[in-house]
């Protein structure tokens, strides 16, 4: 039986293994792909030119668009790749590599996400200390945390996951290189370390995930109090799309991992893993532009700068 080091490479689940299919298939991602750049290219450069947007809710929003442009960027090419030449395969150092990437901006987005709940209870709750709070070293200390806590749980998790024998074959129920699909592959009795570190990390996510519930039942209280439906309105507006974008990413995540087994199978899981990692990073753009006043009028004098 082959182990971690005698593999050369790892076979990846196709979509399709009719050719007509696998080349819809290549047009579809280009095209997701495409809007993926664009938008979130856009919302870069928007918030980075545009001096009214120099806040700490647009700056962490465009340290969320880097982290959309990452996850898509290190998985939909390879994919692309494979149904464009008719292959699985992906080279050893190359999963290493894209399992590395997706656990640091995954995780490092749902820092980011967790802390813009908490920069909108403050600018809301507590809206006399926001400066105070909120000021540009304090923005910049968060989202350094928030990246640095992504690569820190991306060595130790990618470090685990290969350090560990594989013997049940190079082949990964997945269309990328995802840790449960690779733990699938090893030795039985070698994969406890991980599992008690996938543990720990599911652990921490679920405290975010109540501090993003406690604060959003803290600033809905706050908005009720409103005495303006002018004021009501502004300020659903500063946190609906956020809780969207929240709600689309938790969503899928938390039912492709707590699922029960008797509906788990590889279409199924091919299809929760399209929607937790390709599809937030194209839509999340949308969402932030569809309600935001500030960011649309940004977006249309920057389009209509290109274009003179």
């Amino acid at each position: 039986m082959p182990n971690s080091s005698s593999l050369s490479k790892f076979l990846l689940l196709a979509f399709t293994d009719t050719r007509e299919l696998q080349l819809l298939h290549f047009l579809l991602f280009l095209g997701i792909y495409l809007a993926a750049l664009l938008g979130n290219g856009l919302i870069i450069t928007a918030i980075a030119c545009d001096h009214r947007l120099h806040t700490p809710m647009y700056f962490f929003l465009l340290n969320l668009s880097l982290l959309d442009f990452g996850t898509i960027s290190v998985i939909v090419p390879k994919s692309m790749s494979n149904s464009l030449w008719d292959t699985k395969s992906i080279c050893y150092l190359g999963c290493v590599v894209q399992l590395f990437f997706i656990v640091v901006f995954i995780l490092a987005e749902y820092s980011i996400l967790t802390v813009m709940a908490y920069d909108r209870y403050i600018a809301i709750c507590k809206p006399l200390n926001y400066g105070t709070l909120m000021d540009s070293r304090a923005c910049v200390k968060i989202a350094v945390a928030a990246w640095a806590s992504g690569f820190l749980s991306a060595f130790m998790h990618t470090g685990n996951t290969f350090s560990i024998p594989l013997c049940r074959g190079n082949t990964v129920d997945q269309f990328f290189c995802e840790i449960p699909q690779i733990l699938k592959v090893s030795c039985s009795d070698c994969y406890l370390r991980e599992v008690g570190l996938i543990a720990v990390t599911a652990c921490l996510g679920f405290g975010c995930f109540i501090f993003i519930v406690l604060s959003y039942v803290q600033i809905f209280t706050a908005v009720l109090r409103i005495p303006s439906e002018q004021g009501r309105h502004k300020a659903f507006s500063m946190c609906l799309p956020h809780l969207a974008v929240v709600s689309l990413f938790l969503s899928t995540v938390i039912f492709a991992c707590l699922k029960p087994s008797s509906l788990s199978s590889p279409t199924l899981d091919l299809v929760l893993a399209v929607l937790y990692s390709v599809v937030p990073p194209a839509v999340n753009p949308l969402i932030y532009s569809m309600r935001n006043k500030e960011l649309k009028d940004a977006l249309k004098k920057l389009v209509r700068e290109t274009l003179v």
